[in-house]
């Protein structure tokens, strides 16, 4: 029955496909533009649903915003001309309302609208009665209660089609990314949705070109469902976000390069080997839990040392001192200074609330 419904409705047979691949210029600039981009797409055989902003919400005044309504019927003529459904962002009633009227096929509510809820309930309320699939990225700050809060927003609206969009985070002092990936974030957000529409948006997260192809690999290998990449035909002289967009052809080419790989495997001598493996993964995580809970006795009883002598909690210089060894020795073990100093975060902040509680009780 599924087959016959995707038959009958292209859209829902593009959704459902995996990994789902979508492309188009970050921003729609004249017909001819969306035409030559979107016939250049199809001629790759990589593109499932073409994409293009009509609405460009801007950090500041007196950018280049969209050329608005009038560029629908152009992605309406692409989708006529080629078959590719179409895809926008959306960040208001009025627009879901010139968007559905011209047939979209998809659409995707921004990080900018993301990150607030009475936007997100405007466009859900807009949303009541239509059935289309929607996609949420994530808030342009790393919250995933607003995240979680613009998916139940949408779905209370009646849709049964969301998907997620990780486009990246925005954090003081990133210099490696337009919008660093925090993938830890999207991981989380991903066991809590494991059966949502999970795909990555290399472009946002990269801000340039060059490192498309690694950030839309790991994302892959992380088992995400499909990739949103910007494409345009004269990248360096696009309206918006010129860095981070390729050609129609480079695209081709990036998707082809991906080593696409899957959850699962039928391979029964793979999966005993591998299961072998998890058990000792299970071992070992059993005993470090056990010696966490004796490092935090041992900092319980020094706590108690500290309450009775009137100590401060946070001891600066031994801190640093356990830091600095721990980053040392990290390096004989194979471990990466960036994970060792987070892991030692952790201890240390638990280590300060369990002699917290010792000192307040």
């Amino acid at each position: 029955m599924n087959q016959i419904i995707e038959q009958i409705n292209p859209v829902l047979s593009a959704w459902n496909k995996r990994p789902l691949i979508i492309s188009g210029p970050c921003s729609a600039e004249t017909e001819e533009q969306i035409l030559a981009t979107a016939h250049r797409l199809a001629a790759t055989g990589k593109v499932d649903m073409l994409r293009a902003g009509i609405w460009k919400p801007r950090t500041r005044p007196g950018q280049f915003e969209g050329v608005g309504t009038i560029g629908l019927p152009w992605l309406a003529k692409a989708k006529q001309q080629t078959g590719l459904p179409f895809t926008i962002e959306i960040a208001t009633a009025k627009q879901v309302e010139d968007a559905l009227s011209f047939g979209v096929d998809a659409l995707w509510i921004g990080a900018r609208t993301t990150v607030n809820p009475f936007s997100v309930q405007e466009i859900a309320d807009a949303l009541r009665g239509v059935n289309i699939p929607i996609l949420i990225k994530n808030p342009i700050n790393p919250d995933l209660d607003l995240w979680t809060g613009a998916v139940e927003r949408v779905a209370k609206a009646g849709i049964k089609n969301i998907g997620l969009i990780h486009r990246g985070f925005s954090s003081y002092g990133n210099t490696a990314y337009r919008n660093a990936p925090m993938w830890h974030l999207a991981i989380e957000m991903k066991r809590r949705n494991p059966d949502m529409l999970f795909i990555c948006d290399p472009s946002h997260i990269c801000g340039r070109r060059d490192i498309l192809l690694e950030i839309s690999q790991k994302s892959i290998d992380l088992d995400y469902n499909g990739l949103m990449i910007e494409s345009h035909i004269d990248p360096d002289n696009a309206w918006s976000d010129a860095m981070q967009q390729i050609t129609p052809e480079v695209f081709g080419e990036l998707i082809g390069k991906i080593i696409w790989r899957k959850e699962n495997t039928d391979n029964t001598i793979l999966l005993t080997s591998m299961e072998e493996l998890r058990r000792q993964i299970d071992q070992l995580d059993d005993e470090l839990m056990q010696i966490l809970s004796e490092r935090m006795k041992v900092a319980d009883k020094i706590g108690i040392y500290k309450k009775e002598n009137n100590i401060t909690i946070l001891q600066t210089i031994r801190w640093n001192e356990i830091l600095q060894r721990g980053i040392v020795r990290c390096e004989q073990l194979g471990l990466s200074k960036d994970f060792i100093i987070k892991y030692f975060d952790a201890v240390h902040m638990e280590s300060i609330n369990h002699q917290n509680n010792v000192m307040n009780s």
